[in-house]
Formats: C-alpha cells, sequence, structure tokens
C-alpha cells in the first residue's frame, strides 16, 4: 500500500456546472484546429497547404531545432485554413472533418520487443510525441533527453474538473497499455499520482509497471507540478516528464492498434451552460459543435478552453486546446459594484472570510469574471503561501523574477515551478498581481538563459 501524501495548504473552489458523470455523448465536430503556440519554445515549419487532404496521423508540422519531432493530424479530412500573426507566425491549422475517418496504419508495437530509441522513434514518427511534455518549462519532451521520471496525474483538483475516472471509462486496457508504453521510454519510473479518499477506478488503483502515490489534500493536490515537488523535485539541468491520463489512453490505443486515435472525452461545465455534460469528440474540436443549442438567449457569457483559473478565452467559433480537457463557460463580470466589500454582495468564494458566503462549508458557487479590483502595490500578506503546498518562497520567487535575479530564481525553486501551481496564488491576491504572467515571464527568461 502507498504511503500518502497529505497536504494542508490549497484551497478548493465549488462551482455551480460540475459535468454530470452519466450523461456522455458522442459529438461529431465540423471542423478541429491544431493551435502551434501551445507548443512552447517550438519553432514549427507547415508541411500541407489549404486544400491539402489528410488522414489521422498525417504529419502537418515539423519542430526546426528538432525534426524528428512532427505534430499529426488528429482527423482525416481537408486542411481549409491556416492563420498566421505578426511576422507570419503560424497561429493555426483548420480541417474540415470527415464524417467516416482514414487513418494511417503504422502497425501494432511489441513493447517488450523494442527497446526506448525505436519507442521514441515510432512515437515521433505517428506525431505523438507532442503528448509527453517536460518540467522544467512545460513544451515538449526533448527527443533525446532521459527524464528523472515519468508523472501522471491521476486526479484533477482545479475548479470543475473533468473526473479522471471518468475520462478513461471503457479505455482502461489503452490506459495501462500506455503506461506500459512510458515505462519502456526511459530508465526512468513511472510515477501516478491518485487521490487518498476519493473513489477511483480500479484501473487506476491496480495500475502496474507504476509506483503508485496517494494525495490527500485542497487544490492544488491533483496538479502535477505539486505530485513532483512531493516525490522527486527538478533540479538545474535535470528534466521530468508528463502525460495527462486521456493522452496515456492515446499512446495505448497507438500500442494496440498500430494507429493514431486522437479520441478525447471533453467536460462542458460551467454555470451558463442548459446541461454540464461529458461529450466524446476529437482533440482540437469546434466549440460550436460541442456546445451547439447550449447557450440560445445568453449573453455575455466567458466561454475558457480549461479551467477557470489556468484556463484560455475563446470564442464560440473556436477551438479547444491541444492540452484542454474542459470547456468552462461562466458569466462576464461586467457589472461594477458600488463600495465592494464594504456592502453586502453576492455570495462567493472567499479564502480570507471578509464575506459571509466565506464561513459556509460545502456551498456552491455562481461566480463571473469580475477581478473586483485593478493590479496595486505588491503587498506582503502571507496568502501565497496559505494555498502554495510546495516548500518554497513564493513572495521571494515572484520578486526575483520580476527584477530579474537568475541566480537568486534558481535558489527559490523556478525550475519546479509552473503557472498552473501558482493560479491559486493569483486567485487570492489582494494586490491583484498577474502571478501566472510573473511565472511565465521567469520561466521564459530562464530558457532564454539555458539556450545562450
Amino acid at each position: 500500500m502507498a504511503s500518502t501524501i497529505k497536504l494542508r495548504r490549497g484551497f478548493d473552489i465549488k462551482l455551480k456546472g460540475q459535468a454530470k458523470k452519466e450523461n456522455c455523448v458522442a459529438v461529431h465536430t465540423q471542423t478541429v484546429s491544431i493551435n502551434p503556440p501551445a507548443f512552447r519554445y517550438s519553432t514549427f515549419k507547415l508541411l500541407v497547404d489549404v486544400g491539402t487532404e489528410v488522414q489521422v496521423g498525417t504529419p502537418l508540422l515539423y519542430d526546426k531545432k528538432h525534426p524528428s519531432v512532427v505534430v499529426s493530424s488528429p482527423v482525416s479530412g481537408e486542411v481549409v485554413a491556416v492563420h498566421r500573426g505578426d511576422r507570419r507566425v503560424l497561429q493555426e491549422i483548420v480541417i474540415l472533418a470527415d464524417q467516416q475517418q482514414k487513418h494511417i496504419e503504422f502497425g501494432p508495437l511489441n513493447l517488450d520487443s523494442m527497446d526506448a530509441t525505436t519507442l521514441r522513434t515510432s512515437l515521433q514518427q505517428a506525431g505523438l510525441w507532442p503528448l509527453i511534455r517536460r518540467r522544467p518549462f512545460d513544451c515538449i519532451a526533448l527527443p533525446d533527453e532521459n527524464p528523472i521520471g515519468i508523472f501522471v496525474s491521476g486526479f484533477d483538483s482545479a475548479p470543475l474538473a473533468p473526473s479522471v475516472d471518468f475520462l478513461i471509462k471503457g479505455h482502461e486496457q489503452a490506459f495501462q497499455a500506455g503506461l506500459h508504453l512510458l515505462t519502456r521510454l526511459s530508465q526512468a519510473p513511472v510515477h501516478l499520482g491518485i487521490h487518498a479518499t476519493q473513489t477511483q477506478s480500479a484501473a487506476l488503483l491496480k495500475a502496474e509497471k507504476v509506483q503508485i502515490h496517494r494525495f490527500e489534500g485542497a487544490h492544488p493536490a491533483g496538479n502535477v507540478g505539486i505530485q513532483m515537488h512531493h516525490i522527486r523535485p527538478v533540479n538545474k539541468g535535470e528534466a521530468a516528464w508528463y502525460v495527462h491520463p486521456s493522452d496515456v489512453v492515446i499512446l495505448g490505443r497507438f500500442v494496440l492498434n498500430g494507429r493514431c486515435d486522437f479520441r478525447r472525452r471533453m467536460a462542458l461545465t460551467g454555470s451558463e451552460l442548459k446541461e454540464p455534460r461529458y461529450v466524446d469528440t476529437f482533440l482540437g474540436a469546434s466549440v460550436q459543435s460541442i456546445t451547439a443549442g447550449e447557450f440560445s438567449g445568453k449573453k455575455d457569457v466567458r466561454l475558457i478552453s480549461g479551467n477557470v483559473l489556468t484556463g484560455t478565452k475563446v470564442n464560440s467559433e473556436g477551438h479547444l486546446g491541444y492540452y484542454d480537457h474542459q470547456l468552462t463557460a461562466i458569466p462576464e463580470g461586467n457589472d461594477l459594484e458600488f463600495l465592494g466589500w464594504l456592502l453586502p454582495s453576492y455570495p462567493r468564494p472567499d479564502i480570507s472570510r471578509s464575506f459571509l458566503s466565506g464561513w459556509l462549508k460545502n456551498r456552491v458557487y455562481q461566480v463571473n469574471t469580475n477581478t473586483h479590483g485593478e493590479e496595486r502595490a505588491f503587498v506582503v500578506t502571507g496568502q501565497y503561501e496559505q494555498v502554495l503546498p510546495m516548500d518554497i518562497h513564493p513572495t521571494y520567487l515572484l520578486k526575483s523574477i520580476m527584477y530579474q535575479d537568475i541566480e537568486e530564481m534558481e535558489k527559490l525553486g523556478i525550475y519546479e515551478v509552473s503557472e498552473e501551481d501558482f493560479a491559486l496564488c493569483e486567485f487570492v491576491c489582494t494586490s491583484k498581481i498577474p502571478v501566472q504572467k510573473i511565472i511565465r515571464e521567469g520561466l521564459d527568461l530562464m530558457y532564454e538563459d539555458s539556450m545562450a
């Protein structure tokens, strides 16, 4: 029995609009999108043009720095748009999906007879390598590096997060095959984090060939970065890999069937949806396709690819992000509050208990995007330390990033963190500091320094 790691710090934000597990439907998305900006620090070259017919597994892009790393098409169909930004930087590839999917056949993998180099080459040729990411920097794993460990978080503690149990339900065999594949990619152990008190499926509780770790505590206990910190922290010069459980399933299907299958189960969540639910669709699915009829008569709705803390704003004509497994819909916070917290207000999540609602346990809230104030002087309150279950000094780390002291950033643990780990710090910040933006700026600076 794995020992339990109890996290004393953190905060659960309970919101209205949790997806119901008993209601999952298959939805055909008219278009899918690949967004190259999701792959940090990679410079991609386009391999297709508008009008090109593609199959599932057809290479769309390759990384100029690492030409063996390609991104393949998640559906078969026709490339109908290529969008570029400033200086013609590639922003999006849109594919019109066929009703009946056509796959490139790569052939099943025999994991016991193939060495790590051959397996890595197979994943890269199929365009599945981008599903494996690395810390530090949260970018695609380098194709020739040896990680200190490979991490999979078996639960998600973010607001309205999908149930990992339900995401992999019906795909347990593929999930186990995906874990087996990860164990064969290097000599490093594969670590699976599960929740100590929540009921979880046998696919997680009895996963084979991996080291299982139990975690107990509030959000961000489900963040893979928090689990890394308590299992095996990342130091300077090291790298750790991580994969989302749904992407483990995609890797497992490739092992079992010998072809790419980018079907994903997505959670449609939030108070502005008529019926929060799960849908079976494809990676990069069209928002309009999976939410048809959900917002009739509703205005000023914020659509977020991901969760409310770390997700990216999208419009109804947009697509889900490459690494996102959740769409959240909440009201826009366009209304100003007279005298703010001085007067009785609507219930809201509150860690400081400045409002009556902060004293009520197990209450579910309906929130909007209003930040209730603007950025102001950086006040040291100790609030960050209340919600960040890591043995680092968050305030000092943020300040070292702001004055760009690389040596101090290293000493304070910059290699261990990511924006999502600091999302709650931003939520509780009295000064309204853009904490996640600062953390990413620090990681960008460290990456540039490491490439110099």
